[in-house]
């Protein structure tokens, strides 16, 4: 099993930056690819960005290419959501996602899913 935990969210305004984080834990090994997707209120799970954690490729889902950076640290098992320019449409709970298998933005695509982070942006 592997465990995610984020932290980093927040209340900010129009125009701001968060960094949201996320640490793995427990049987990392063959974790291939981690991520992060947003749920608004509502609204389904929305694919955001991923990260390759073998080769470091990653992924954006259109609406935040250009403003939000996904990075990792092999060292600490943790990845990063850089978001910048911050929108009220960005506002949402953000989670971390984690999976053996290949990379995307699909809600199946990963089988480990932390408990969130909410973001909310005010303009």
């Amino acid at each position: 099993q592997v465990q995610l935990v984020e932290s980093g969210g927040g209340s900010v305004q129009a125009g701001g930056s968060l960094r949201l984080s996320c640490a793995a834990s427990g049987y990392t090994d063959n974790i291939n690819c981690m991520g992060w997707f947003l749920q608004a209120p509502g609204k389904e799970r929305e694919g955001v960005a991923f990260i390759n954690t073998r080769d470091g490729g990653t992924g954006y889902t259109r609406s935040v290419k250009g403003r939000f950076t996904i990075s990792q640290d092999n060292t600490k098992n943790t990845v990063y959501l850089q978001m910048n320019s911050l929108k009220p449409e960005d506002t949402a709970m953000y989670y971390c996602v984690a999976d053996d298998r290949w990379c995307g933005l699909s809600a199946a695509d990963f089988a480990y899913w932390g408990q969130g982070t909410q973001v909310t942006v005010s303009s």
